[in-house]
């Protein structure tokens, strides 16, 4: 599980714990981790702490080691690290396109990469993407974000075909906007460059729900958990839109 440490990933690491699973934790900040650790364990569960740069090959490589060493080998892989910045296109800098594929898109494909052997040699295995609404249409000013989740979008369906002779199915889901820490960022900076304040810019992206709301991590992390399941073996290749009618109102 990359991104572990809080929003949707802490919720997608405690959902997958409740079914029994044990959970690699995987992101940039030990303490975050081991915060969740800490949740899992505290209810009979079962968690290590792998702390990774998942843009770094050797990084990835070292965490997928120490999580099989821990827990036995994986067969399920939740990408969901990620990051999210805005900027018109033209403010947009190499730096900035770069950094958000790489954390958006390429980690996925180093971690899958890292975790594929241990799904063959088990011969069974589910992969699940956190894309984004962003990864099935466009939108102003997140050009690079929206890029990188179309990508990973692409990603998977291309790997669901590659691999479903293997039993390892490989989804995405796709939500609108969440409430997490990585969303108040966004907010903040949607303030900042526009002058609206906080509680005004929370509220234009509230209404730009049909359901007039922000989805929860624990819904998020309900629909990865039925991906993870023997139940959805024949859901595969899909991109599953997680945001409450937000674009079709």
């Amino acid at each position: 599980m990359t991104g572990a440490g809080s929003g949707i990933g802490r919720a997608v690491a405690l959902a997958l714990a409740r079914e029994g699973a044990k959970v690699g934790l995987v992101g940039r900040t030990r303490a975050k981790l081991g915060e969740v650790e800490i949740e899992i364990s505290s209810s009979g569960g079962e968690a290590v702490v792998a702390p990774a740069d998942v843009t770094v090959p050797a990084d990835v490589e070292r965490a997928v080691r120490e999580i099989a060493s821990g827990l036995g080998r994986p067969t399920i892989l939740v990408n969901n690290a990620g990051d999210a910045r805005s900027a018109p296109f033209a403010k947009t800098t190499v730096e900035a396109w770069n950094e958000i594929l790489a954390v958006n898109l390429t980690s996925a494909f180093l971690v899958t990469r890292a975790a594929l052997p241990h799904f063959l040699e088990a011969g069974r295995g589910r992969i699940v993407n956190m894309a984004s609404i962003a990864g099935l249409r466009g939108a102003a000013y997140v050009a690079a974000y929206t890029a990188s989740k179309h990508g990973l979008v692409g990603l998977t369906r291309s790997l669901a075909v590659e691999l479903a002779s293997k039993n390892i199915t490989v989804n995405a889901v796709c939500p609108g906007y969440v409430d997490t820490p990585m969303t108040d960022r966004n907010l903040q900076n949607i303030a900042g460059k526009t002058g609206m304040s906080l509680d005004d810019a929370r509220a234009a992206v509230v209404q730009s729900s049909a359901q007039k709301r922000l989805i929860t991590p624990d819904e998020v992390a309900s629909a990865v958990v039925y991906l993870c399941l023997p139940e959805s073996r024949g859901v595969n290749g899909q991109a599953i839109a997680i945001q409450g009618g937000e674009g079709f109102a």
